[in-house]
């Protein structure tokens, strides 16, 4: 008989957590204007609203955190971070800061400015927001196949190469650099082919366009490279790290993800242009350039977290859980964006609530549902996510309208996936009663999922 998979971890520390009466949850979720953002994390049983920063630490990170220097320049801490970083990918140049919007910031405010075009694949909320913030558009250029959830192909989250040559062709002057999100979050938590990633690199070259990687989940990225793509079977995660990142010119990236920590963030770059003038805009807005916002116990976790999730074993059981959920799912007939991602479930909300109007926010009415089911928190990847356009102001319906559900690393049990998967069935077995959703009543000009107040549509 064959062995049955199990986690490359034990279980050292517990934290309780509370579930709560339907009746409650109908309370906090109005008194929360029906924005999960807004709802205490108290009333949450089980809290999938990201994977960032919510991750439960190794003992070998805890064990560093004690020996941090906090001294206020040239700290060991420092060090230790910057040379993991270069060892995984390569730049030589680092900054330290405190997550990964703050690399964005400070990145952004060097080399994007009013009327640029910044070409990817499916850019991420924030990165949106320090795009079109700066008067600037970001261009997806995702293949289309991205927008068929039933379509099952290994890299989903790749660059339509075509698509980036034919923009570049027609606006290349008004492109300071192409970003490539690793994983596609957007898209579902989709990967990114090492093929896709060389072929973007030529077209960049071609035009001479600096190419820069959103690196929140590249380990993850990795670990699919390592499974799904030809030629890669026999090389360790690392190795795939080093030939990832040969592609691009710079990073930035949130460390609260596949840094396996609770705050922190980093640029690096072979560019030394950009890192001279990021260093100025470091010290403006985060703090001096060797701790950027971070204590010097956060640079020791994030350096041991980047090594350790660097590794087959750690990646294959955070991942194998995302599997066991998609599964459950499976079971039950619940239509999701195919295959499963590295870091969370997609749940195709306009596929189940096909009798909500796109107007009324089919995925935030999923959202809402499946808290009010059994106190699980998601978070809407959907309309309400995509904002406004900002040159007409009219909401952006053309994209998927996703229910995000993010899985903790090492936070969670497989009980806990199956109280998630049944939970969504029930949701899902009514459906067909769920006809109205929500409407806005107010809403920040920009990034305003985090804000936003809704009412029920009566």
């Amino acid at each position: 008989m064959e062995i049955p998979f199990a986690e490359s971890w034990k279980i050292k520390m517990v934290e309780p957590i509370r579930k709560t009466t339907r009746e409650e949850r109908e309370q906090f979720i109005k008194e929360a204007h029906y924005n999960v953002f807004q709802m205490k994390a108290e009333h949450v049983y089980i809290d999938l609203i990201t994977d960032s920063g919510t991750n439960a630490m190794s003992d070998r990170q805890w064990s560093a955190m004690m020996l941090g220097d906090e001294s206020y320049a040239g700290a060991t801490s420092f060090y230790k971070m910057k040379d993991m970083v270069t060892q995984i990918t390569g730049f030589k140049y680092f900054i330290p800061t405190h997550q990964g919007r703050a690399a964005e910031n400070v990145l952004f405010s060097c080399l994007i400015k009013d009327g640029d075009y910044i070409p990817g694949n499916s850019h991420f909320d924030t990165t949106k927001g320090h795009i079109e913030s700066r008067k600037a558009f970001a261009v997806d250029c995702t293949i289309d196949e991205a927008r068929d959830t039933q379509l099952e192909i290994p890299f989903k989250g790749n660059v339509d190469c075509k698509k980036l040559d034919q923009f570049l062709s027609e606006k290349a002057d008004q492109v300071p650099f192409i970003i490539v999100t690793i994983t596609n979050n957007t898209a579902g938590g989709q990967p990114v082919s090492m093929k896709n990633l060389r072929d973007v690199k030529a077209i960049a070259d071609k035009y001479q366009k600096p190419v820069l990687f959103d690196s929140a989940r590249f380990a993850e990225n990795a670990y699919f490279i390592k499974v799904r793509e030809e030629g890669y079977a026999d090389k360790t995660i690392k190795e795939i790290c080093r030939e990832m990142f040969s592609y691009a010119d710079g990073m930035t990236m949130s460390a609260k993800k596949d840094a396996q920590v609770n705050i922190g963030g980093f640029i690096a770059t072979n560019i030394e242009s950009w890192y001279e003038e990021a260093k100025i805009q470091t010290i403006i807005c985060e703090g001096f350039v060797t701790y950027g916002g971070l204590s010097g116990r956060d640079m020791n976790a994030i350096a041991v977290g980047l090594d350790e999730n660097t590794e087959f074993d750690n990646l294959e059981t955070r991942i194998k859980q995302i599997e066991y959920l998609a599964k459950r799912l499976d079971e039950f007939g619940i239509p999701y964006q195919r295959p499963y991602g590295g870091h969370a479930i997609f749940v195709d909300a306009s596929k189940i609530l096909d009798k909500v109007p796109k107007e009324q926010f089919p995925a935030q009415t999923l959202t809402v549902e499946l808290y009010l089911e059994a106190g699980i928190r998601g978070c809407e990847i959907g309309y309400l996510l995509a904002d406004r356009d900002p040159v007409t102001r009219e909401n952006r319906f053309g994209g998927l309208d996703l229910l995000r559900l993010a899985i903790p690393r090492r936070t969670y049990t497989n009980n806990h996936m199956d109280v998630i998967a049944v939970a969504l069935k029930n949701v899902y077995d009514r459906r067909n009663e769920i006809t109205k959703g929500f409407k806005i009543v107010w809403e920040a000009p920009i990034m305003r999922h985090f804000t936003v107040k809704l009412e029920r549509v009566v």
